[in-house]
């Protein structure tokens, strides 16, 4: 089967294989918040980000090879509603953005900055913070060995724009971070899982910048 990114809660999870890493990708609670596990293929060590929902699916998929660790892309409770139950029946570390950490509902173990690394096996995941969601926001960059770079992240960035902002200047720190930190860096090929929906590619998002910001959201 050809991975697509298209998944629905209570349908099967997609997968793919990325130069060493397997991501499968799967829809889960009310509010359809990707799940995406992380494995190591050449270790088998894996990796959770965002506990969102339904630990009784997510604890399947996770299987008897055990989670590594657990990596909360920010702090909204739909993206943890899981978190708890994961962590008490896996042992996983925690790992989330600095500024997000508090507000999570168990101990954060690593609490991660830009340029920090969080080990998948023999894979790394870059943290970038991305503010104006929320104050710790990140987004976790994998660059895989055919030079394909894949971004995790979260409510930051989605297919037709940015993630939601409650204030006009939290949507210009948004639209700005996003912008330098991501546009600005990756190239158009980076493909891009986001917290809710489908997957995008910065060409395809590129071309419709000064229409997000023009329109304020």
């Amino acid at each position: 089967m050809t991975y697509t990114g298209e998944v629905e809660v209570g349908g099967p999870a997609d997968v793919q294989v990325a130069g060493d890493l397997m991501i499968t990708k799967v829809a889960v609670g009310e509010m359809n918040n990707n799940a995406y596990l992380l494995r190591c293929v050449l270790t088998g060590e894996q990796v959770l980000i965002d506990a969102a929902a339904e630990y009784e699916t997510l604890l399947p998929l996770i299987g008897v090879d055990g989670l590594a660790r657990v990596i909360t892309t920010h702090r909204h409770g739909d993206h943890w509603q899981a978190l708890p139950t994961i962590v008490e029946r896996t042992g996983a570390e925690t790992v989330a953005g600095e500024d997000d950490a508090d507000a999570l509902p168990v101990p954060v173990d690593t609490r991660v900055r830009t340029g920090a690394r969080v080990r998948v096996g023999s894979c790394e995941l870059e943290v970038i913070e991305v503010v104006g969601h929320t104050p710790g926001s990140i987004v976790l960059a994998y660059d895989d060995p055919d030079g394909i770079v894949h971004l995790f992240t979260g409510d930051s960035l989605f297919p037709g724009g940015v993630g939601k902002t409650w204030a006009p200047e939290d949507f210009t720190t948004l639209i700005g971070e996003v912008e330098a930190k991501i546009f600005g860096r990756f190239d158009d090929d980076a493909h891009v899982y986001p917290g809710h929906g489908g997957d995008t590619t910065l060409g395809a998002e590129r071309p419709h910048l000064a229409q997000w910001r023009e329109r304020g959201w």
